[in-house]
């Protein structure tokens, strides 16, 4: 998406996006900045993540942060409070997210554990060291998984069990930091995420948005805009639940 600086105003309450120098993190984040939130961006590549909260304005800040390391995710949310002295939302979003993986047979251990340990791990890493702050606000956590967790292509062991555990640790999440912190999914389909430039060079093709029921291959946006109702104050009695954002995808039945 286009980036462009927030509108003047402030809500009063904070927001950690992880995974946020690109894709749906920074679309979240460009959201709810425009909403009036103030957003911590988070990532591991640093000059981008730097760059993009600048281009965002006043209400974006950026903080690295590998979340499968627990020291960092500790040092994290300390810098976070430090700053701004509360935590109203979390949006765990951070993964190593190209689903195409090597055949089982030469899937390493390593592999497969880097991709749990970032994908799975950081996201409980995340609440566990958020909770008392978001508690304190009666707060939300917005775990972003995936339509993988459902169904599969070959070769994506490693990505679909990471977010079909992701599925899973949101409802436990929800029961037990419930009622006061509200605990979600969101599970998208295919989302051009990609940055405008590249988007302009290599359009999708009509059959891409004519196989979706929609209609329409998804944005950022529409991905977004779940996650800052799922926030909202609105959404107050929705809790442990997933949101499948894939138009339609994972409903049809498709027979070569």
């Amino acid at each position: 998406m286009e980036i462009s600086g927030a509108p003047p105003g402030h809500n009063g309450r904070v927001a950690l996006v992880t995974g946020a120098a690109r894709g749906i993190g920074l679309g979240i984040a460009a959201w709810l900045i425009c909403e009036g939130w103030q957003v911590v961006l988070s990532d591991v590549d640093r000059p981008r993540g730097a760059k993009v909260a600048k281009a965002l304005g006043d209400n974006a800040w950026f903080i690295t942060m590998d979340v499968a390391d627990e020291a960092q995710v500790s040092a994290g949310v300390s810098q976070v409070l430090g700053q701004f002295g509360r935590l109203d939302a979390l949006v765990c979003n951070a993964a190593i997210a190209n689903p195409h993986n090597q055949t089982l047979e030469s899937l390493s251990l390593a592999q497969w554990n880097r991709v749990l340990a970032v994908n799975l791990s950081g996201a409980m890493l995340l609440a566990k060291h958020c909770a008392p702050y978001l508690r304190a606000h009666n707060g939300a956590i917005v775990n972003l998984a995936s339509t993988r967790a459902r169904q599969s292509e070959p070769d994506t062991e490693a990505y679909a069990a990471s977010k079909g555990g992701l599925v899973a640790l949101t409802h436990a999440l929800a029961i037990s930091l419930g009622p006061e912190i509200r605990v979600n999914a969101v599970s998208p389909g295919w989302i051009d995420a990609r940055d405008p430039s590249q988007r302009r060079a290599e359009p999708l093709t009509e059959a891409d948005h004519a196989q979706h029921p929609s209609g329409k291959v998804g944005a950022v946006e529409d991905v977004a805009a779940l996650v800052a109702w799922l926030l909202s104050r609105q959404a107050a009695f929705v809790t442990g639940q997933e949101f499948v954002v894939d138009g339609g995808m994972t409903r049809k039945m498709i027979y070569a």
